[in-house]
């Protein structure tokens, strides 16, 4: 029987990794910088997501907020949703958890060399999308052009604003958000309406565009159906990311299947034309 090297890391047990900063984004969601302890880096590629655990609770899959460029940490953006992110965000910077991965189908970055970029974000989308979004940034001789567009739900669920700010200011970058609601009271000047409203006067040359999409799933079809009417309609043109309860990470439980694929392996990253004509997927 194959015995496994001493050294060689198992895909089921977690590595330990200390916290380094903990940053309020919302009411709801901060951003984790982390460092493995042995102080190697993640080695992820943007998209991709990790497992993480606290001992004695469950595990949770997080998508990576931060590019393999920026070294020395990796950043986890989480909402505070259940039992283990309501004791992760109860955690201050010295503290250590368990960290499996990274796992996932990321970006496929090959394709996205030197083409015009539209990277769309709907709510919390923005952290998975915001690896790439550094990734651009930090090699922006790779890319035509790049255009952002992130749509929350109201000011205070904005996530990542100085993210925001900055890319706005950006010589790199053209970068629009928008809120779907704005109370009475709130001081926010921002646009207000759906993302698609930002997509209206886009100026773009098909051919040589590829458009991302990480968000909720009713922003899918909208968001698609806009991207086609700029002529958006070839294959390998709309890659989006697909998020499901991904358990184990490695293909193995079947929580996250759609029909013969799944999220963990096959994914979270698709190209829009691998999934639209399955049963479920959007």
């Amino acid at each position: 029987m194959h015995q496994p090297a001493r050294n060689q890391q198992s895909i089921y047990a977690p590595r330990p990794c200390r916290l380094l900063s903990v940053t309020e984004l919302t009411p709801n969601e901060k951003l984790f910088r982390l460092q493995l302890c042995d102080k190697t880096e993640l080695q992820h590629q943007p998209g991709q997501f990790v497992q993480i655990s606290i001992p004695g609770l469950t595990e949770a899959p997080i998508s990576v907020a931060s590019s393999p460029t920026r070294k020395g940490y990796f950043e986890l953006g989480i909402r505070k949703a259940g039992q283990l992110t309501s004791a992760l965000h109860r955690l201050q910077a010295g503290a250590q958890i368990g960290i499996r991965g990274p796992f996932g189908r990321p970006f496929q970055l090959d394709a996205l060399d030197g083409k015009a970029l539209l990277l769309i974000a709907g709510g919390c989308g923005l952290a998975p999308l915001r690896s790439l979004i550094q990734y651009c940034q930090d090699r922006s001789d790779e890319f035509a052009s790049v255009q952002i567009f992130y749509g929350a739900r109201s000011p205070e669920d904005l996530m990542f604003q100085q993210d925001l700010s900055d890319w706005q200011s950006s010589h790199n970058f053209s970068c629009r958000y928008t809120v779907d609601n704005k109370p009475a009271t709130s001081c926010f000047d921002g646009e207000t309406g759906l993302i698609t409203n930002l997509m209206n006067d886009i100026q773009v040359e098909a051919e040589n565009c590829c458009a991302v999409i990480v968000g909720p799933p009713p922003m899918y079809h909208p968001v698609i159906a806009s991207l086609r009417q700029l002529g958006l309609n070839k294959p390998k043109q709309i890659m989006l990311s697909l998020e499901r309860q991904m358990r184990c990470g490695v293909g193995k439980c079947g929580h996250c299947s759609i029909e013969h694929l799944t999220c963990c392996c096959d994914g979270p990253i698709f190209w829009l034309e691998e999934v639209e004509h399955l049963r479920g997927a959007l």
